[in-house]
């Protein structure tokens, strides 16, 4: 009886990897350039087919579709377009191409494109398998030559932030910046952060049987914050406040010099930070952790640690793959009282 047992749950397995393969996030990308204008350039070997409530068309050259009021102009075509331009390999799954704002960028994706047309601008998303962008979130997002354990932790928590926080865009799941997750083009089969992503297939983090959105950042300073600290509405998890020997051993200090009324607007709170941001640029306040001082008739921040500072820190965990740790190890210590599960 044992190797019958054994085959039904190798095909079990698949069957759940299958599944989690097919699961798809809508990714709104290159939203940061306000661009009417985009090209779509196909992949040699990987078919390209576009529709738009007609019959489609093969792409066979780069294609340039362009805001034309409330509608998209396809170069060469008779009409515009009102609706949703759709592309995919012609059998409506994944396929690779690449996508370029003229003299700005250029990047490639694996999924299907759509191109809607708004008030000012396009709207271009990518509906991407799971799993290609919890690769793509992890070679974006992690340091340079971090451990392959590091990155493993790094993907799991990606890939619960993409299972459970959905609902901060009104077009899409998530865009491709900080805002959300930073997404560059899929890492290729070689690559440690593809490898990560396959080693962990599914696995997601979970506090009280439910998956939730876990956040990271950059360098904590020496301790992870809590929402409560950081004036964040506790949802779910709570994140506790724990201490990351590698940040405290050496952190990433920083100096910024703010001018006496845009330091008034500063308090000690995650959207104060963000909201002076916006207006500073982001290099204003890089983290949570600082002190202040009046200096020439200006205040004069210094700090430590690079982002939020809540959850995963991101220096931390790659030092403790380092020293050995598992990926199980470094996301237990950054999010205590959780369990990894397959979701």
């Amino acid at each position: 009886m044992r190797p019958h047992w054994t085959i039904a749950a190798l095909l079990l397995l698949g069957a759940a990897l299958a599944q989690a393969q097919q699961k798809e996030v809508r990714i709104g990308v290159l939203g940061l350039f306000h661009s009417k204008q985009i090209v779509v350039s196909p992949i040699e070997g990987q078919p390209l087919q576009c529709r738009a409530g007609g019959e489609p068309w093969p792409v066979g050259d780069p294609m340039r579709a362009e805001l034309e009021g409330t509608k998209v102009r396809i170069t060469g075509m008779d009409d515009a377009f009102e609706g949703t331009i759709f592309c995919d390999n012609g059998a409506s799954g994944a396929t690779e191409f690449v996508a370029s704002i003229l003299g700005k960028i250029e990047r490639r994706y694996s999924g299907k494109l759509e191109i809607r047309p708004d008030a000012r601008e396009l709207i271009i998303v990518v509906a991407m398998p799971m799993e290609t962008a919890v690769a793509s979130v992890v070679a974006a997002e992690s340091p340079a030559h971090a451990p392959l354990e590091a990155l493993k932790a790094q993907a799991v928590a990606t890939r619960s932030f993409l299972v459970a926080g959905k609902g901060r865009h009104h077009d899409f799941d998530f865009c491709d910046t900080t805002h959300c997750q930073f997404l560059r083009a899929p890492p290729g089969p070689a690559t440690a952060a593809f490898q990560a992503a396959a080693a962990t297939r599914g696995l997601v983090l979970v506090y009280k049987d439910e998956v939730f959105a876990a956040m990271y950042s950059a360098s904590c300073g020496g301790r992870t914050h809590t929402l409560a600290e950081l004036g964040v509405a506790v949802h779910g998890y709570p994140y506790f406040a724990v201490t990351c020997n590698y940040c405290r051993r050496h952190p990433e200090k920083w100096v910024t010099q703010l001018k006496t009324e845009d330091a008034a607007a500063l308090a000690p709170t995650e959207s104060a930070r963000l909201n002076l941001a916006r207006k500073l640029g982001w290099k204003s306040v890089p983290g949570n952790s600082y002190s202040s001082h009046a200096e020439n008739g200006s205040v004069v921040l210094e700090g430590v640690g690079v982002g939020h500072g809540i959850g995963l820190c991101e220096r931390g965990g790659a030092d403790m793959a380092r020293h050995g740790a598992l990926f199980q190890e470094i996301l237990q210590h950054y999010y205590p009282n959780t369990e990894v599960k397959r979701y």
